[in-house]
């Protein structure tokens, strides 16, 4: 999360089967559901929602307390409640892959896209320290640590776990999108607002490549999707 050092541009690989998958979305006419069913989304997200419609390239989720509308091409599936069985997350091969996991699964973040931050932000080292005071395994600014009562940011659960919260609370920000999470990660939310897209700097674009590379290579030997509570 250094701000010198993105998030779902397109899956390329993915671009086949998403796009059977919306189709055939769409050509149910994308109708109200009665009962409470999951969206499941391609950054990993599942979303509890008690109803959805298409509106030109969006998608409006019913949730609890309000709508939440998404680009129509992020939605991966909808899955029935009655028929939704809990996922059990697989350890990936990384470092603190116990902790990734758990993280994971707490905070609804697929735990490829949490190992991918890692990755590009620390290499794995937990005692990282960027030129901008950002720390640990998933470089953790103070102000952003702080927040999410981080006692020891160089802590490997602790600074995961935060981590993790915070790249969720970004990807409901930006309604899934996971090119616009990375790059508020990356540089911050308010140039993304300022920008309207991801900023314009070097730095914060090939972090967004990188990271968004990762994730496709780890999803691609994945077929784990954790709930999002």
């Amino acid at each position: 999360m250094r701000a010198d050092a993105h998030i779902l541009t397109r899956f390329p690989w993915a671009a086949a089967k998403r796009a059977a998958v919306v189709a055939s979305i769409l050509c149910a006419a994308l109708a109200p559901i009665a009962r409470a069913d999951y969206a499941v989304l391609q950054s990993g997200q599942r979303i509890h929602i008690t109803g959805y419609e298409t509106i030109g390239d969006t998608i409006r989720l019913t949730v609890p307390g309000g709508t939440l509308e998404i680009p129509a091409d992020s939605l991966l599936r909808i899955d029935p409640e009655d028929t939704f069985a809990p996922v059990k997350v697989k350890l990936l091969d990384v470092p603190f892959a116990d902790f990734i996991a758990a993280s994971s699964l707490t905070h609804g973040v697929a735990a490829e896209l949490v190992a991918s931050v890692i990755s590009v932000e620390s290499n794995f080292n937990p005692n990282a320290v960027s030129t901008k005071s950002a720390r640990g395994l998933m470089q953790l600014m103070p102000k952003t640590a702080a927040r999410f009562g981080v006692k020891n940011v160089f802590d490997p659960k602790q600074n995961i776990d935060a981590g993790t919260h915070y790249l969720k609370e970004l990807l409901l920000r930006y309604n899934g999108d996971l090119k616009l999470t990375l790059a508020a990660y990356n540089a911050g939310p308010d140039r993304v607002e300022r920008f309207r897209t991801v900023p314009p700097y070097r730095e914060t674009r090939d972090y967004v490549r990188r990271v968004t590379e990762k994730f496709n290579e780890s999803l691609k030997s994945s077929d784990h999707i954790p709930e999002l509570q």
